[in-house]
C-alpha cells in the first residue's frame, strides 16, 4: 500500500516476479473496505498516506479484526514512529531507500509469522469445536472430573446418581475424543489458556 503510483507499480511488479500473489491499494480506505485476505498474508504499507497515515491504518485494521502482520516502508520514518509501529505488531520498519533483499526478507518473516499464527488459531478452533459438543451438565461433570473429584463426589455435588455421572463422564470422553483422564486435563488446561 503506497499512495505514490510509481512506487506501488514497482513494488507490485517486484513481488509478482518473486512469485507472490499481490493486491495493490493506493488509498487506505480501499484496503479497509477490502477486508482481510486469505492466510498467510501480510500488509506492506507506507507510513505517509492520505487521510490515514500508516500507523492510524494499522490501528484501524487491528480494531476491525485483521490478523495479518505489517511491514512498514517510509521515506519519512523517524524513531518514534518506528517504535510505535513495532509495539503495535509490525514485523519490520524499513526506511527508503531499502534494498529488494531487505524488503523480501521482511515479507518472508511476516508470512512465516502469519503461517504460525494461522496454525495456532486452527488448533484453537478445533479444540473449541471439540468442547462445544458438550451439554451444560456434561461440561460441569468435565470440570469436576478434571479437578480430581471421584464419580461419587460429583454425584453428591450435583444431586444425581453415581451411575448418571459415570454415563456423563463417558460421554465427555467420547465427545472430546480422549482416551485418558490425563489427556482430558491437558485439553481443558489448553482451552482455559485460550480465554
Amino acid at each position: 500500500m503506497d499512495d505514490d503510483p510509481s512506487v506501488l507499480r514497482g513494488l507490485t511488479r517486484m513481488f509478482q516476479v518473486e512469485g507472490y500473489a499481490v493486491e495493490e491499494f493506493s488509498h487506505p480506505r480501499r484496503l479497509l473496505e477490502r477486508g482481510p485476505g486469505p492466510r498467510p498474508g501480510c500488509v506492506v504499507m507506507d507510513l505517509r498516506m492520505p487521510e490515514l497515515n500508516g500507523l492510524e491504518l494499522q490501528e484501524e485494521l487491528r480494531r476491525t479484526g485483521w490478523l495479518h502482520p505489517f511491514v512498514f516502508i517510509s521515506g519519512h520514518g523517524d524513531v518514534p514512529a518506528a517504535v510505535k509501529a513495532m509495539k503495535a505488531g509490525a514485523v519490520d520498519f524499513l526506511s527508503k531507500p531499502f534494498s529488494t533483499t531487505e524488503l523480501l526478507a521482511a515479507v518472508e518473516r511476516a508470512l512465516a509469522q502469519d503461517r504460525a499464527a494461522s496454525l495456532v488459531e486452527q488448533e484453537h478452533q478445533a479444540l473449541r469445536s471439540r468442547f462445544s459438543t458438550l451439554t451444560p451438565r456434561e461440561w460441569q461433570v468435565c470440570r469436576m472430573v478434571t479437578l480430581g473429584l471421584l464419580n461419587k463426589q460429583i454425584a453428591a455435588e450435583l444431586g444425581t446418581a453415581e451411575q448418571t455421572v459415570r454415563l456423563q463422564r463417558s460421554r465427555v470422553m467420547e465427545k472430546v475424543a480422549v482416551d485418558s483422564l490425563a489427556e482430558l486435563v491437558r485439553l481443558v488446561e489448553r482451552l482455559d489458556s485460550q480465554r
